[in-house]
């Protein structure tokens, strides 16, 4: 739009003639005008005034798109900390005070763990932390469940020191180990061995948890890790939503191909791997 003679300029001498007005517009929202003035309103700076709108509207499209993104990863987050299950807590405090006349002094070790344990698992939201920070908190969790579980809960941890500074997106492999446990003790009385493996694989590191528990349908686990944000997670289906939590969170963060994969069969335990770049632009842990 091309406003003639726009008010306010007396001056005879101003050069300021006329006003070119374009409106921002985001997702077909008038979003506010661009505004440009001069002595004359040709095609060419009419043309220049509508391109340089529509740079700044895809600009404000982007923005907003990011914004949305970050409410999403937020989102995302509280839904990992809420599978962080009150039974766990409350089955810890429950064992714990088992041990408080009979043992005192395991009881004040354990009650130690949880502490930091829910320190590091309800701390402020941030993106990233260490591997060496996500593997001390799945510690502190799997000394708890052992307590609980005793013998009948084994577990091995190996990792190679050279990946234990690489960045990790916050909580994402605490739910596979709670996941393993939950799901893969599910209706057993037989012992329980969960392994977790982090080691160099070049530019990656390359991380694995697995259990050898009752395992999965492999067609339940693809409708479940295909289901996203859908509505079999909102519906708090079952088995696997720590799953699905994380896959989503590392194709955000890493791309597609940085999902998890799992290999998983009924009654044949379960293994998850995921692969995490050692250097990313823009990541570092908090």
């Amino acid at each position: 739009m091309v406003a003639p003679e726009p008010g306010g300029c007396g001056d005879p001498l101003c050069r300021i003639r006329v006003a070119m007005i374009a409106p921002l517009s985001v997702e077909g929202r008038i979003e506010g005008a661009l505004a440009a003035y001069g002595p004359d309103a040709s095609a060419a700076r009419v043309r220049a005034v509508c391109e340089v709108a529509r740079w700044v509207s895809s600009q404000l499209e982007l923005a907003e798109l990011d914004s949305s993104r970050a409410r999403l990863a937020e989102a995302e987050m509280r839904a990992l900390r809420a599978q962080i299950s009150p039974h766990f807590v409350y089955n810890s405090l429950t064992t714990i005070a088992s041990f408080v006349r009979t043992d005192p002094e395991r009881a004040r070790e354990l009650l130690l763990d949880f502490a930091d344990f829910a320190r590091y698992s309800f701390r402020n939201p941030r993106d990233f932390t260490t591997l060496a920070d996500e593997l001390r908190s799945i510690d502190r969790y799997l000394l708890l469940e052992r307590a609980r579980f005793g013998d009948r809960l084994q577990f091995s941890v190996e990792v190679a020191p050279e990946v234990l500074p690489v960045a990790v997106p916050f909580l994402s492999l605490q739910p596979l180990v709670e996941n393993a446990i939950r799901h893969g003790m599910e209706g057993s009385r037989a012992s329980f061995h969960i392994r977790i493996v982090a080691r160099d694989a070049g530019a990656e590191a390359a991380i694995s948890v697995e259990d050898d528990g009752i395992g999965m349908d492999p067609e339940r686990l693809r409708e479940i890790l295909s289901a996203g944000t859908g509505r079999e997670r909102r519906s708090g289906a079952g088995a696997g939503i720590g799953l699905a939590n994380v896959d989503e969170r590392m194709r955000q963060v890493y791309g597609d191909e940085y999902g998890l994969t799992v290999e998983t069969a009924v009654g044949a335990g379960a293994k998850v791997n995921l692969r995490v770049p050692k250097y990313r632009l823009g990541v570092f842990p908090d």
